[in-house]
């Protein structure tokens, strides 16, 4: 049975709902678009008055993806500025549990907290939802990914969550990899959703830019204000790229998807690969090569369409070798190299992949 909104309508689709949100109202002669509002200054007597307290571009982009994710969206100017807001949600001296495996910015974000005494990291393998039950005991918030980045282990929210708030910490969920297309962790208890919209919400490599969401008022109103002191605040003309961007996602998830399974499929036997990653859903894909770094460098230097690069979710597919960064866990394999499947033809992906995986095999 279609669900139904609280007025008895049918709810949208999620495709629909990210085509159509957050758009101005159906007029003559209106805009189809909220254009790019290119001012710091508002006249006195409104809401705004300022620009770094409101943005009318950015409240299009916010509408839209905080209805994808099902609460009130704050746009923030990197992902990092996102995190950063929320984890200094949490008090002075105040215990973060977060899992071992995590973005290296995240880990490089709670390193510094350490080194400041600003607060405690307890590192755990998310997995095992026992253990980070038992560190949410005294904790002020747990933060996590699912899957992971870059050994795409899944986390089991609701229950994490459940747990978490018997000791009163806030829950906060990257779902960066994820999208609300295919995951939506306020549903299953989180507090607070993170992004990189860089990276799939954008999906052209081309905006810099993160955001979080949370269906909490008490919890959007301090992220605002965060927001506002720092000046942590997106451009305009990247927020408008980034709303148009999230306008396509559900066909370039679901093509990138299809992609990254096919994929996983014809690779699974490859003799160069000792493990092919893939968590059943989304578009990253992390393999391990055999031999570990030093075969895992050739690989990346050895294809034409795959491109070496740091990010992911674009049009396009990148690929690295993550030990390469040293804030990398030492529980990663040297060889394991992450995959981010963008929207070329499958065929053309596996046979310049292949070409260079059996190329390793040649020069072994």
């Amino acid at each position: 049975m279609h669900e139904t909104t609280a007025t008895g309508e049918p709810a949208l689709h999620p495709d629909t709902v990210a085509i159509h949100a957050g758009r101005p109202p159906h007029t003559p002669d209106a805009s189809m678009s909220v254009p790019v509002h290119l001012t710091s200054t508002y006249v006195a007597g409104g809401e705004l008055e300022y620009g770094r307290y409101g943005n009318p571009t950015w409240t299009a982009f916010e509408d839209t993806l905080g209805a994808l994710e099902g609460g009130r969206c704050i746009a923030f100017a990197s992902g990092m500025a996102a995190m950063s807001a929320v984890l200094d949600l949490v008090e002075p001296g105040g215990t973060i549990v977060a899992p071992r495996h995590s973005y290296t910015g995240t880990i490089a974000l709670l390193t510094e907290l350490e080194a400041k005494g600003r607060a405690t990291a307890v590192l755990v393998d998310i997995t095992d939802t026992d253990a980070v039950a038992a560190a949410c005991e005294g904790a002020a918030m747990v933060w996590f990914e699912s899957p992971t980045n870059p050994a795409l282990e899944i986390a089991d929210i609701a229950a994490i969550a459940a747990a978490a708030h018997e000791h009163g910490a806030i829950v906060a969920v990257d779902n960066t990899f994820a999208t609300p297309l295919l995951q939506r962790p306020l549903e299953h208890g989180a507090d607070v959703v993170v992004h990189s919209a860089t990276k799939y919400i954008s999906g052209h490599s081309d905006v810099l830019m993160g955001a979080v969401v949370t269906a909490s008022d008490e919890l959007a109103a301090a992220i605002v204000q965060k927001r506002s002191l720092n000046g942590a605040i997106p451009a305009p003309l990247e927020t408008f790229l980034a709303l148009r961007g999230l306008r396509t996602l559900p066909v370039r998830l679901e093509r990138a998807q299809a992609t990254a399974r096919e994929l996983v499929r014809r690779l699974r036997d490859h003799p160069a690969l000792e493990e092919v990653r893939y968590p059943g859903f989304g578009a990253i894909v992390s393999i391990v090569v055999r031999g570990g770094a030093e075969p895992a460098d050739r690989l990346v230097e050895r294809t034409s369409l795959w491109v070496h690069a740091t990010s992911l979710g674009g049009v396009e597919s990148t690929f690295e070798r993550r030990r390469r960064w040293p804030l990398e866990q030492p529980t990663i394999p040297e060889g394991l190299v992450r995959l981010s499947v963008g929207l070329e033809h499958v065929d053309d992906l596996h046979r310049d992949l292949v070409a260079a995986l059996d190329s390793l095999n040649a020069s072994a």
